[in-house]
């Protein structure tokens, strides 16, 4: 039986339609899957970290003749395990680390490097008068910044922190520079909320997160907020978390962990040795 021709003109775009719709699809899928290699290459990579240690303050809480970053913790000051936690934490990452010292403890902690054969490589920042002027200065003293540097301002004063919150806190703050890290843990106690006439309301503690540090941020845009907030009253801040939702940024939890303690009273040290010595014998 005679069939009339096909339409060569119709099956010319028809043929040309479905090899550009196979050649888009195939783009597009490609396009898709290096997307997703790129979001788990930065989920898993380290960026190059800068880590600032704040040990600037004076510690009167703690009291004693010691500065309360000197204090021995079973057997070595705390600011040497600090130090120490955020180096192991980082091992094998491109990554530095700059303590806070006011420069009048710059020779006591020389004699106490000296002593304990302390060789974890920093350099010494002058502290401030506050704990935003400290956290200041040692942001300042950066240069050649990389725009995917990550940031990290962890307390000396929380010498046990474990090196898995490090290296959580470390890679969320590698994804974006919009987002700021830190990490939280619940809270177990009843909260109430002071007013200014002396009385109190209960408030709901499921939605409240005590937050430790290190807090990690991208290393340009927190340079970014130190600058722009350096005139206002820096009582108004918290943490690093708090300057850095000023200037707009926006802040992701991470778990945080329970003996990530702050070490702020004496007895605060006979705890931290327990928590040392569980660890030992774990």
């Amino acid at each position: 039986m005679w069939r009339k021709p096909k339409n060569n003109l119709f099956h010319l775009k028809n043929s040309t339609y479905l090899n550009l719709k196979r050649n888009f699809d195939e783009k597009f899928l490609f396009i898709f899957v290096e997307k997703c290699l790129n979001l788990c290459s930065k989920t898993t990579k380290f960026m190059k970290t800068i880590a600032i240690i704040v040990a600037g303050g004076s510690g009167t809480r703690f009291g004693g003749d010691v500065p309360k970053q000197f204090a021995l913790l079973a057997g070595r000051p705390v600011l040497m395990r600090s130090i120490e936690a955020i180096d192991r934490a980082l091992a094998g990452a491109d990554h530095s680390i700059k303590v806070v010292l006011s420069k009048a403890l710059w020779p006591q902690w020389g004699e106490l490097k000296r002593k304990f054969d302390f060789n974890v490589e920093h350099a010494l920042v002058d502290g401030g008068m506050t704990r935003y002027g400290s956290v200041y200065n040692a942001l300042m003293s950066l240069s050649d910044v990389g725009v995917d540097e990550v940031v990290l301002v962890h307390d000396a004063a929380r010498p046990l922190v474990p090196a898995a919150v490090v290296r959580e806190v470390a890679l969320a703050a590698g994804q974006s520079p919009e987002w700021g890290v830190v990490p939280v843990v619940p809270l177990t106690d009843s909260v109430r909320r002071v007013d200014t006439y002396g009385g109190s309301v209960a408030v709901d503690r499921a939605s409240l997160r005590a937050v430790q540090t290190p807090q990690g941020f991208n290393a340009g845009v927190l340079i970014k907020a130190y600058a722009l907030t350096a005139c206002k009253d820096p009582s108004m801040f918290t943490d690093d978390a708090s300057v850095f939702e000023e200037i707009g940024g926006r802040i992701r939890m991470v778990d945080g962990d329970r003996d990530n303690i702050k070490i702020t009273y004496p007895a605060d040290l006979l705890l931290a040795e327990q928590i040392l010595k569980e660890r030992q014998d774990a």
